[in-house]
């Protein structure tokens, strides 16, 4: 490939990372100037700004009117470990892993809950397990949307109605830009730091009365550390679904979270939340449509993520290269862009194939993504150039 022109428009945003992800359009920190500062969050007011972040939550999810929603510490990662240390090991468990975060969750049924009955079912990444070899007699463990392979579950067919065990989704990375059916989903966890761009740290959980049930009937067999703790005496602490946190929260955050809300729902919603992630995406598949060098590591097009959208390099010359050498190109091309200050933090995961990852949720602006296309074309053709 010869070298091509320097693109002559970039993105006025260039943050592209999948994690913390771009602010909403237009933020700034005068947004935050009403945050409840230097007070309890266990004040009146405190209390109050807790309870509508819950409150317009839930309305901005449309969450079924008898499920709960709580805000948790430690972001996602938090919510969907206090989610298995406190409701598995009444049954049997199947677990599956897709990419590294699934994996995490593995690997913590196993060698940490180590629970007698667990099955895995694990893909490489780029692709998806049988989903058809899950046990729905069985609690089942698992990730909506792949975050470091931009691999998706393609539809809720596979997740059973009359099910008798509990479905609990790691769904951070799919929460407000795909369509989650809440009847077959008994416990989801998430993060403001995805969809919304709101900061870190902060998690949230949803459950289902399922969910609710099983929490009151069953105590498991090991201690559970108070950070993930949801019942006390046998009873739901109902508190943390009405903004009683179980430890002190930053209310900075939760005032961001507010303004990240009232953006959301000025742009239609979820319905409008979930537009903007798949008209991103369709941007990116398009020109990968007609871009030789490079195409998406998800093969089925049906599990093609709209938020975390991974790319792989499939030219012959680099190909060819071993996997060290692989994602040292990766880091000299995502240098290249970031000295040209046009994208920010897209150099794929770490422990996942060499590539690159693009965040198309709603607060990246389809403008932006456009903007972005010509520049990958260009750094490109510097690498392989080298």
């Amino acid at each position: 490939m010869t070298s091509i022109p320097t693109p002559v428009n970039k993105p006025g945003n260039p943050n592209f990372g999948s994690g913390p992800c771009a602010k909403r359009p237009g933020w700034h920190l005068e947004a935050l100037k009403d945050a409840c500062l230097g007070r309890s969050h266990r004040s009146s007011a405190g209390k109050a700004k807790l309870a509508e972040a819950i409150a317009r939550s839930k309305k901005l999810l449309e969450l079924p009117d008898d499920y709960l929603l709580g805000i948790v510490p430690a972001s996602d990662t938090g919510a969907i470990e206090m989610a298995m240390w406190s409701l598995l090991g009444q049954r049997g468990v199947d677990v599956l892993a897709w990419e590294n975060f699934g994996l995490e969750w593995v690997q913590d049924v196993v060698e940490q809950l180590r629970l007698p009955d667990v099955r895995s079912f694990t893909a490489p990444y780029g692709g998806l397990p049988d989903l058809g070899q899950v046990d729905w007699a069985r609690d089942v463990v698992f990730c909506w949307n792949g975050t470091t392979s931009g691999v998706r579950v393609p539809n809720c067919d596979w997740i059973a109605d009359d099910r008798q065990g509990l479905s609990i989704c790691d769904a951070t990375s799919a929460v407000l830009a795909m369509r989650l059916p809440w009847h077959k989903l008994d416990v989801v966890t998430y993060s403001w730091q995805k969809v919304l761009g709101g900061e870190a740290q902060h998690g949230m959980i949803a459950l289902s009365p399922r969910a609710v049930a099983r929490l009151e009937s069953y105590t498991p067999a090991w201690p559970i550390p108070k950070l993930f703790r949801l019942t006390k005496k046998g009873k739901l602490i109902s508190g943390i679904f009405v903004g009683e946190t179980i430890n002190t929260p930053s209310m900075l955050c939760v005032e961001d979270l507010l303004d990240a809300l009232t953006w959301a729902e000025s742009v239609g919603g979820q319905a409008g939340l979930v537009k903007a992630a798949e008209a991103n995406a369709q941007l990116v598949a398009d020109w990968v449509a007609r871009t030789p060098w490079v195409d998406f590591l998800a093969s089925d097009p049906a599990t093609r993520s709209t938020t975390s959208v991974c790319l792989s390099i499939t030219a012959p010359w680099f190909t060819a290269l071993a996997s060290d050498a692989q994602q040292e190109v990766i880091k000299q091309l995502a240098k290249k862009l970031e000295g040209a200050g046009v994208a920010f933090d897209i150099a794929g995961y770490r422990d996942a194939p060499a590539g690159l990852r693009i965040w198309c949720g709603a607060t990246v602006q389809a403008a932006d993504v456009a903007a972005l296309l010509p520049w990958l074309d260009w750094a490109y053709a510097s690498v392989e150039a080298a």
